[in-house]
């Protein structure tokens, strides 16, 4: 194919991913998969929402990832009484100094962990908001830059469930994809019990990936070839998002472009130069679900983000490769 072929940039990432990949595996069982997606969006500088019910890992996904980095890692228990200001934090008066000084909230950290994100209010979510964009956060007209890389890892119990707040479109669409686990069958249920008893799996976990590999992973991943018609096969997909009619609003434009550089990361760790269709159907849904929101009538018919995605999967021509992989 033409453009980007395997060679050293493909190294780069597998280097990354592949330690990775494994590490995690360690602690989280019969979920590679769901890894493999979570590895897809920190190659892609994105943020990660994962969702589900309560006690199926996704606290223990969040952590083993973050652990498996060299990072700056801080953890945030969102609760409804939590403030903006216990995010980002404050300016305090210092009566040593006799002046304000500035005191930095746990978003200062290069992976950044808010556990059950939907638990505190509206407000309170919104504080990530100007960080998940722009990396940075401003208090009081002074803007503070968050450390680099930065990546925050949310994880929610659905919105049926009591004692939750849903998060705001806008914040929503601030998350490069969202991950769903699952429970594990009996067979795989059974293979857990017994390993934690002398020492949890994840407590042996060290990193296995500095900043610097991380980084330059993250470069690479953006020069995987992605073929002309491709392009506009990524861009048809999402612009039916948008006029199918059982849909209120589809996906954003940074919706098409997370799928787009989705793609190049999933073509990366699985050792290809170039992007395949495959890369972009399996990935549409995780990237695009939670950017959909389907009219009132759609949803009382037992509708879903999830089965209009396929729907489109199937009815969209997938484009020929012009040249042979």
């Amino acid at each position: 194919m033409a453009g980007q072929t395997d060679g050293p940039p493909l190294d780069v990432v597998r280097r990354v991913a592949d330690p990775v990949l494994a590490n995690v595996s360690r602690a989280i069982l019969h979920k590679d998969d769901e890894v493999r997606l979570c590895l897809v969006t920190l190659l892609c500088e994105g943020h990660l929402l994962i969702e589900d019910v309560p006690g199926v890992g996704k606290t223990m996904l969040a952590k083993a990832l973050a652990r498996s980095l060299d990072c700056t890692f801080r953890r945030i228990q969102f609760t409804p009484d939590l403030l903006p200001s216990d995010v980002t934090g404050v300016r305090a008066f210092n009566q040593k100094l006799g002046e304000f000084e500035f005191l930095p909230g746990p978003v200062f950290a290069q992976i950044l962990l808010a556990d059950e994100i939907n638990r505190a209010t509206p407000k309170t979510q919104s504080a990530l908001l100007e960080a998940m964009e722009e990396r940075q956060v401003t208090i009081d007209g002074e803007t503070h830059g968050l450390p680099q890389p930065f990546m925050v890892m949310a994880t929610q119990n659905p919105v049926e469930y009591s004692g939750t707040f849903p998060l705001p479109e806008a914040q929503l669409d601030r998350f490069f994809m969202k991950v769903r686990l699952g429970y594990l069958n009996a067979s795989e249920e059974a293979s857990l019990l017994g390993r934690e008893k002398v020492e949890s799996p994840f407590e042996e976990l060290q990193p296995v990936v500095s900043p610097g590999e991380l980084r330059a992973a993250q470069q690479a991943v953006r020069d995987v070839y992605v073929e002309p018609g491709l392009k506009a096969y990524i861009a048809r997909l999402v612009e039916r998002t948008r006029t199918h009619p059982e849909v209120a609003l589809g996906a954003s434009t940074r919706g098409t472009l997370n799928l787009f550089h989705a793609a190049q990361a999933r073509a990366a760790i699985l050792g290809r130069g170039y992007v395949l269709p495959d890369d972009v159907k399996s990935l549409i849904e995780p990237v695009l679900g939670h950017r959909i929101i389907l009219r009132p009538n759609a949803e009382m018919q037992g509708s879903s983000p999830g089965r209009v995605l396929r729907q489109l999967v199937e009815r969209e021509q997938v484009p020929q490769a012009s040249h042979d992989v």
